[in-house]
């Protein structure tokens, strides 16, 4: 009876395993599947590159996945974060997940790969109080900076370079965007504009990087914006629109920057503004065309012109 009681308690042990299988997530030297980063502790590291799954770093609107981190992981509940607007370090708390996750300075990240020379993080996304896990497949690249001056004898400066592929691809774009400036994109060195007249003022807006927005000022390349300020003009006016800018720096109408509930006033809106351009911008501006890893391509700019009779 004992012999046919314990073969039945076996046969119930092994054909319940399967079914509490343990999950697939990372231990780290058994805390419970929270990492630990006393490994790295108080080593200074630089992000060096920030990619895509793909190995790009800009996308088909130019936008740049810039490296921009400098990060010391002080403890296993705090950072220290480079800010480039203050000009020092500061000091975030740092809250660890499960698999791999942490977060610290308002984001969410994952560690693929770590180790005193190197760190690999993925960039996670969340949604208000939850996180996808699944990942954004944006990889940021961290070296040591000891690792950098005294193992790979560089500098941050040439490791940050863009890749051939990310040069490839700029090339390929800008083929497409000088055939047909309205499929411009993002230049990363942003169209200039410069008023040729005393009565023209123009003032570009300008993106203060912090922790609200991740110390991102990609808005300053992206969507690039202009105050033009017209004086002794025939009328009095204010209008804003895009402006696309070709290779040779020669000025074409996008379109309307504000919403229309009637399309009559929005045909008119288009005509007046667009007589603006020609008869004053095209005439009161030079303009120097945007450009990417020193590459001239066409562009899309947004400009609010202000136009007064008298000041």
């Amino acid at each position: 009876m004992f012999v046919i009681k314990y073969l039945l308690f076996l046969c119930f042990i092994i054909a319940f395993l399967p079914a509490c299988k343990h999950r697939d997530i990372v231990k780290h030297n058994g805390e419970k599947d929270l990492i630990s980063f006393k490994a790295v502790k108080g080593i200074g590291y630089t992000e060096i590159a920030r990619r895509k799954a793909d190995g790009l770093s800009f996308n088909a609107q130019g936008y740049y996945l810039e490296p921009q981190w400098r990060i010391n992981f002080i403890s296993d509940d705090s950072t220290s974060i480079y800010s480039p607007s203050r000009e020092k370090f500061i000091n975030f708390p740092l809250t660890r997940g499960y698999d791999s996750i942490f977060n610290t300075a308002r984001t969410w990240l994952k560690v693929k790969q770590m180790n005193k020379d190197s760190i690999k993080l993925e960039v996670l996304e969340s949604y208000g109080d939850s996180v996808d896990t699944r990942g954004s497949k944006i990889y940021m690249i961290l070296y040591a900076d000891n690792y950098i001056k005294n193992v790979l004898h560089s500098d941050t400066g040439i490791l940050k370079r863009a890749s051939r592929n990310d040069t490839l691809y700029i090339k390929q774009l800008t083929n497409i965007a000088n055939e047909d400036y309205r499929k411009a994109f993002a230049g990363l060195q942003p169209a200039e504009l410069k008023s040729k007249s005393h009565f023209v003022r123009i003032k570009k807006w300008k993106t203060e990087g912090d922790l609200l927005n991740h110390f991102n000022t990609s808005d300053d390349y992206m969507s690039p914006t202009f105050d033009i300020a017209i004086n002794k003009a025939d009328s009095n006016f204010y209008y804003s629109f895009s402006i696309f800018v070709d290779i040779n720096g020669g000025i074409h109408y996008g379109k309307p920057l504000i919403a229309f509930f009637d399309e009559s006033f929005r045909e008119n809106y288009i005509q007046f503004s667009k007589a603006i351009m020609e008869n004053y911008l095209k005439y009161y501006l030079d303009v120097k065309p945007g450009s990417t890893l020193g590459i001239v391509h066409a562009s899309e700019i947004n400009v609010h012109v202000d136009g007064k009779t008298g000041r």
